[in-house]
């Protein structure tokens, strides 16, 4: 019979006491004791070597580890995952590889990440099969958005992303008061003189920039246009069109928002600031096969003008005042 669990080793102290017995017949007790013979021999051997102790189970663990991750190589990797906390494998990876670090594989930091409690269990996510589209150049388009409403220790902000559409360059993220047009236009103003102009910018359809469910141009859209900017809007109730600032706002909640509470604006857009030089310069980007947004960005050779040019009307044209929505 098999050995039994319960009394395993004074089953192999039994067989090899049998088998060291003048004229016993080691394979006739091996069919006895459901072992084969060469687990039986292997007990024999052990028994000659190491007396009743070689009996005892030994760790099937290999004395040696050639593959194992060094130690000073694992700790990068937790150290830069403290640092990042939202980050996964790949991202650690394509970090440490650009600073000359032999970095372990994807893979195999996410083994580690796991091994020392850093890494949730996987949530399945239903894949969807989303019509997706990019720039061919830098500021051909750039994405801009609100991300709604964040309380604050004292008070709240509301953010405002502006995206590169070719390079997810985060061209700006302010934390601002408000969501008014006179707020809006400030900062957009201060990004046209550092940046350029782009050639088109997209948004959704609520204020400052969109008409919502009214026709029409609003005030801010009117400005973009006297800059040769055209304007463009997504869908209402369709937020995919405008998937990158989207997904830039999913990662600034998981990397900034989530952690503890801001107190106050000042400390918020310090923050950001920190946040989007470390999202345009070192946190490599998926979409961009683990490049960093900078790598594909290139201010726009637009300058924004000094001064507005007059507007112009024909001989036979009708200047009338408009009223709200056109």
């Amino acid at each position: 019979m098999p050995w039994q669990e319960c009394s395993i080793m004074s089953q192999r102290l039994e067989f090899v006491r049998l088998a060291g017995q003048d004229g016993a017949n080691v394979s006739a007790l091996c069919r006895r004791y459901g072992i084969s013979r060469k687990t039986g021999y292997k007990w024999l051997m052990r028994h000659r070597v190491a007396g009743d102790g070689g009996l005892v189970d030994r760790s099937r663990r290999p004395h040696h580890h050639p593959a194992q991750t060094v130690p000073e190589v694992e700790a990068a990797v937790l150290a830069v995952r403290t640092v990042h906390p939202a980050w996964g494998g790949r991202k650690i990876n394509a970090w440490l590889e650009r600073r000359g670090v032999a970095a372990p594989s994807p893979s195999t930091i996410t083994r580690i990440l796991e091994r020392n409690g850093l890494l949730a269990a996987a949530e399945e996510r239903p894949q969807r099969s989303w019509q997706r589209f990019e720039a061919e150049a830098p500021n051909d388009l750039w994405q801009m958005d609100f991300k709604g409403r964040v309380r604050l220790g004292k008070g709240e902000v509301f953010p405002l992303s502006v995206l590169d559409d070719h390079s997810r360059f985060a061209v700006g993220l302010f934390a601002c008061p408000d969501q008014k047009q006179v707020t809006v236009q400030s900062h957009v103003t201060d990004l046209f003189q550092r940046y350029g102009l782009p050639r088109r910018i997209l948004t959704d359809n609520g204020p400052p920039w969109g008409p919502s469910r009214t026709y029409g141009v609003t005030a801010f859209e009117a400005w973009l246009i006297r800059l040769g900017i055209r304007v463009s809007h997504g869908r209402i109730y369709h937020p995919q069109t405008q998937g990158k600032v989207e997904r830039f706002h999913g990662s600034l909640a998981a990397e900034v928002l989530r952690g503890p509470q801001l107190l106050d604006q000042v400390q918020c857009q310090q923050a950001f600031d920190r946040w989007r030089d470390c999202y345009n310069l070192e946190r490599p980007h998926d979409a961009l096969e683990l490049a960093v947004p900078v790598d594909r960005y290139l201010p726009s050779p637009r300058p924004m003008p000094t001064e507005m040019s007059p507007l112009l009307y024909g001989p036979g044209d009708a200047v009338r005042m408009v009223k709200r929505h056109g």
